[in-house]
């Protein structure tokens, strides 16, 4: 469901998203959107409004400085970058596959942030809310459950994206590592902290 944060153009709850199982995701558990340091004191207002339990932000530390967060001091937020900076390989346009292999580490320290967050909605971001943004939020569903062309299919909806890059990116997931959730585990994330996601997200 899209969200009308004003100054924040790409805002959508993933509330209602089926699972494969017959569950869905639960509405206000999940949210992405783009970058809030454009928001005015009444979205911010708004955002508030969901309880976040957490805002992750998935900036570089340089775009968090030169165009801040408005939640930045607040104890919910975390600024947790996705990738290296300076990057130091290529991302070609119809797939994701160097993020996920570039950066299982950072992937790992983000999913760890989403797992002991307090209760509320997770507000995941980065820039445009596209592709850093996109990559985590696949993740997400993944551990959730989410088939992959319900999530290629979400990903088309943010302005820019090519749902072919998100599927072929979740089919070299299967192929090299077994599937988002062994990708995880392999990277250091803890089994315990997958189940606290999937409980998290998922209303069955």
């Amino acid at each position: 469901m899209r969200l009308d944060w004003p100054d924040c153009g790409n805002a959508r709850d993933l509330g209602g998203t089926p699972t494969r199982d017959g569950g869905r995701v639960r509405a206000g558990a999940l949210i992405r959107s783009d970058s809030h340091a454009r928001m005015t004191a009444a979205s911010v207002g708004v955002l508030r409004g969901h309880g976040p339990g957490l805002i992750l932000d998935l900036r570089w530390v340089h775009e968090c400085d030169s165009a801040p967060s408005p939640f930045a001091a607040d104890p919910v937020y975390r600024n947790v970058p996705l990738l290296p900076d300076p990057m130091d390989y290529e991302v070609p346009d119809h797939t994701y596959v160097p993020m996920l292999d570039h950066n299982g580490e950072r992937v790992a320290r983000a999913v760890h942030e989403i797992a002991v967050a307090p209760p509320g909605a997770v507000v995941i971001h980065c820039h445009g809310g596209r592709d850093r943004t996109g990559l985590l939020v696949a993740l997400l569903l993944g551990i959730a459950g989410v088939d992959a062309d319900v999530i290629a299919a979400d990903f088309a909806r943010t302005p820019g994206t090519d749902p072919a890059a998100m599927r072929d990116t979740l089919t070299y997931a299967d192929a090299r590592y077994g599937g988002m959730v062994p990708y995880l585990l392999l990277h250091g994330v803890p089994p315990a902290e997958v189940t606290a996601i999937r409980h998290r997200l998922v209303d069955r």
